[in-house]
């Protein structure tokens, strides 16, 4: 037995990780010029029900994006609240639609009821664990 420390085999070199390229500009406005093509024939093609139902979709994401985007950590909890709101209100629709005579609406049905139970539950035990530490024991 010696006091001597043990000897560390060599260390292998780090692997050379391959860094993407950033997109070029050219690269950037192609994607935007396809993008906006692709938009186009959406709109060309279909009913006028669906461009009042994706303008709103769109506007949709824009807001929700910049208004939980600036939420400070302290609102985390009510908005989470809310979420939880939302959900229930997906459940609902879901329950309403799962009668259909169409199974692929039935089965997207189905699944909108999982994962929005999913979350509303997840939600409520979030929100009791967050609760019980602060209350008294």
């Amino acid at each position: 037995v010696s006091a001597a420390p043990a000897v560390a085999a060599p260390a292998a070199p780090p692997a050379v990780r391959e860094q993407k390229q950033p997109l070029t500009a050219r690269r950037k406005y192609a994607l935007t010029g396809v993008g906006v093509v692709l938009l186009f024939l959406l709109t060309a093609f279909a009913p006028a029900q669906l461009i009042g139902n994706f303008t709103v979709f769109v506007l949709a994401i824009v807001i929700g994006y910049y208004v939980i985007g600036h939420v400070h950590h302290a609102l985390h909890t009510p908005l989470m609240s809310v979420t939880n709101a939302i959900s229930g209100i997906i459940v609902v629709g879901a329950l309403l639609q799962i009668g259909r005579a169409d199974t692929v609406i039935t089965a997207l049905s189905f699944a909108a009821i999982l994962l929005a139970s999913i979350n509303i539950f997840g939600g409520f035990a979030v929100t009791r664990r967050m609760l019980s530490m602060f209350s008294k024991d």
